[in-house]
């Protein structure tokens, strides 16, 4: 075959993207942003007002634990708190993409920065989670022991409040693969 001028109804034709489909995904990214914002706000309020005191011997001797006592749940409250501000912070431009689909340039921004919230929140649940875990079970190499036995309440707040960051880590990533489609559409 020779490659000759193209008749009407010969080639193929290359539509354009669907203009919708990136509203519909910008609408989605702004809900995720929401309940992931949610989700590490009350992650940071849990952890962070968690406190249970406990009478020894006496009710002149007690023993408290406070979330400030370990260095890890204290980067915790502020890697959420952290993740919660630039989330609010990320709004606008949300925002600005629902109503500009074909912004290319500040999705590419939003998605580097929500690379680097999730990395932060993961890192901060991950540590968090390790301790936790080591209350719940303790260490008999080391010598620690469990004590959930006895701050049952304290556990179980700390507890719940992993499950808060740890949705916002689920809602992080596909944030990103939203965005990632979102730019590769056009």
């Amino acid at each position: 075959m020779k490659a000759g001028p193209l008749e009407a109804g010969e080639g193929s034709t290359v539509l354009p993207p669907a203009r919708g489909g990136n509203r519909g995904i910008s609408i989605i990214d702004f809900i995720l942003r929401i309940v992931a914002g949610l989700g590490t706000l009350a992650s940071a309020i849990a952890m962070g007002t968690t406190s249970e005191t406990l009478p020894f011997l006496t009710q002149f001797i007690q023993f408290r634990a406070e979330y400030k006592d370990l260095p890890t749940f204290t980067f915790f409250v502020v890697a959420n708190s952290i993740v919660f501000a630039y989330l609010v912070l990320s709004l606008p431009l949300s925002i600005f993409h629902i109503l500009r689909t074909r912004a290319k340039g500040t999705r590419i921004f939003l998605l580097i920065l929500d690379m680097v919230a999730l990395a932060l929140l993961t890192a901060g649940a991950s540590a968090a989670a390790a301790i936790v875990y080591l209350a719940h079970k303790g260490n008999s190499r080391a010598n620690w022991f469990a004590i959930c036995q006895q701050y049952n309440n304290f556990c179980q707040r700390v507890s719940g409040s992993l499950i808060g960051s740890f949705v916002g880590i689920v809602v992080f990533i596909l944030l990103i693969l939203l965005s990632a489609v979102a730019i590769s559409r056009y």
